[in-house]
């Protein structure tokens, strides 16, 4: 179904709600209602911001909990511990320590949960990615994954 089918006016609202596993409703509101330029190919995106959350993060709460994720005392005890190893094999000129299976674990598990904090951050939005994937029909693509 298209907008222009549900003939809404300038203004009205609408909910949106989108992966019906785990609900994300979004407040649509029309903002106006343009005629099409010619050559010019649509659905086009206007604006947006904000972080597109990633794929099957179980839902909005989760995805907000992950997000702060990145400001908890564990993150900063796992940079912390990426500090300290890294510190002594590049300063101390100690390779040998990554050797040691007990420092490297420590080392791989504290990069491993950082990569997993920084996933849960979502990716930037961008209109032109947006716009680029439209005209390329991928669209369609885009109702389904991350932007």
């Amino acid at each position: 179904m298209t907008l222009a089918a549900l003939k809404l006016r300038k203004g009205a609202r609408f909910t949106y709600e989108y992966d019906l596993n785990v609900p994300w409703r979004h407040e649509i509101r029309i903002e106006d209602r343009l005629l099409p330029e010619a050559g010019k190919a649509y659905p086009i995106c206007t604006g947006g911001n904000g972080a597109c959350p990633p794929e099957d993060c179980d839902g909005p709460a989760s995805f907000m909990a992950g997000r702060n994720g990145v400001l908890s005392l564990d993150a900063l005890e796992d940079l912390g511990t990426m500090a300290e190893i890294i510190g002594q094999v590049v300063l101390a000129r100690r390779s040998d320590l990554l050797e040691d299976e007990d420092t490297r674990w420590r080392l791989e598990d504290a990069v491993e949960r950082n990569k997993a904090r920084e996933r849960a951050q979502g990716h930037p939005f961008s209109r032109r990615t947006v716009n680029a994937r439209s005209r390329e029909s991928e669209h369609f693509e885009l109702m389904h994954q991350q932007c």
